[in-house]
């Protein structure tokens, strides 16, 4: 059981720390291809492994005065190694080594939100099965419509994260791209196949063609899958938010030993999870609108992009893991009330069977016009008064050249609401076992 949340694997992968560990990475990788191809001698090589280090405090202070994060890293690495510093980052330029680590660390935060990815999809298909026949009322439009089953809300997310796994694999191998071509991606003064090298070894693809940098497509598909995946997880926290209502009452969040609802009132329980993954998808969405800007740079490239990415591309990935974490644990511990349900269902006193009653009109062989307006008119009278719409139905001796009384009766069975609900999850689980969720 999921209980609390802890940041520090995915926010390792964003620290200051971590991402000057990965560009260094980044750079001896260079050093190891250019070494094999005999442009470092294994002397400085050895010297370069061995002395290659820095301090973010060092970085920081050198930067305050260059102005120039890379150079910043450079001149600590020079620093530390010496002479042999020379080999370090020769023929590339900054967006080489950024865009290639950017690329990893992607990679590495990528793989985090497909196991909670697969862990939320787990959650789904248990409580899927668990309440496949708990009847339930279905609304359209926030009014009754006909009754379905909850375990069948389960199936329909599931199905929907089934196929966000797929787009964001997809997303996730389009952002891992590295690129090691220069200034403006001719490899003028490095050759093709030192980024082909470095990439295959860092576990990256290689940009086929480039500029000064990694084109921004890669990362706007990747932000927009995040914030779709964001868009779905809360559509299901809205639907608890709303089964939630007072007046209502179908589902509830856990509310713990000694948690507090309100300030002012005692007797509060509010869906204050839910209403924290709906807020936060929001920023998804905006991120994603930022991440679509930057696609257009100038030429070659300009610097706009990167101020926005140090922002939405971390926070992407942290808050879509964070999100992820909370929505399984409201599932994981969701309190269902099965006996409202069955009192929801039964609040409009059986106008949730009008279609039922058309449709055995219509196969009495009234047209359906004629048969529309006489269930209409019985279930406006229902809307308006105390009285049953069944017994409506039969207090209309007319209606009996139609229907008798039995059979009015019989088309107030909820067992028929489950007649398909099998072959609805037999079907899921075929297309999900053929891959073709």
């Amino acid at each position: 059981m999921i209980t609390r949340y802890t940041l520090p694997e995915m926010g390792k992968i964003w620290s200051e720390q971590y991402k000057f560990e990965t560009w260094l990475k980044v750079e001896l990788e260079v050093c190891h291809v250019q070494h094999q191809r005999g442009f470092i001698p294994k002397e400085a090589l050895n010297e370069i492994e061995n002395k290659a280090s820095f301090t973010v405090e060092r970085i920081s202070e050198i930067e305050e005065e260059v102005k120039h994060d890379v150079i910043a890293f450079l001149t600590n690495i020079s620093e530390n190694v010496g002479e042999s510093a020379r080999y370090i980052h020769k023929g590339m330029t900054s967006s080489d080594l950024l865009d290639t680590a950017l690329a990893l660390q992607l990679s590495e935060s990528g793989s985090l939100v497909l196991e909670k990815l697969k862990r939320l999809i787990g959650i789904l298909d248990y409580k899927a099965r668990e309440y496949k026949d708990l009847l339930m009322i279905g609304r359209s439009h926030g009014v009754h419509a006909e009754p379905i089953t909850f375990g069948l809300k389960f199936l329909i997310w599931k199905e929907e994260m089934l196929r966000h796994i797929e787009r964001f694999k997809l997303a996730l191998s389009d952002v891992k791209a590295g690129k090691i071509s220069g200034a403006v991606g001719t490899y003028q003064h490095i050759e093709p196949e030192v980024e082909e090298l470095v990439c295959k070894n860092l576990g990256l693809g290689a940009e086929p063609v480039s500029n000064q940098i990694v084109q921004r497509d890669r990362h706007a598909h990747f932000v927009s899958t995040i914030a779709l995946i964001g868009a779905s997880i809360e559509k299901i926290a809205t639907e608890i938010r709303h089964l939630q209502r007072t007046e209502v009452r179908e589902v509830e969040e856990y509310f713990s030993k000694g948690q507090k609802g309100s300030s002012a009132m005692p007797h509060k329980r509010n869906p204050v999870l839910t209403e924290r993954i709906c807020g936060l998808a929001r920023l998804l969405r905006g991120y994603a609108q930022s991440a679509l800007e930057n696609v257009p740079l100038w030429h070659e490239r300009d610097i706009s992009h990167s101020s926005v990415e140090r922002v939405i591309l971390p926070d992407s990935c942290i808050c879509i893991d964070f999100i992820l974490y909370e929505i399984s644990r409201v599932l994981e511990n969701l309190i269902v009330y099965q006996d409202n349900m069955i009192r929801n269902l039964e609040k409009t006193k059986g106008l949730i069977f009008s279609q039922v009653v058309l449709l055995a009109l219509i196969e009495k062989g009234l047209s359906r016009g004629r048969a529309y307006k006489i269930v209409q008119r019985y279930a406006m009278e229902a809307w308006n008064s105390d009285a049953s719409f069944k017994d409506l139905l039969i207090s209309d001796k007319n209606l009996h050249q139609y229907l008798t009384s039995y059979e009015i009766e019989k088309l107030f069975d909820l067992k028929e609401v489950l007649e398909r609900i099998d072959g609805i999850f037999k079907r899921a689980k075929k297309r999900n076992r053929n891959g073709k969720g």
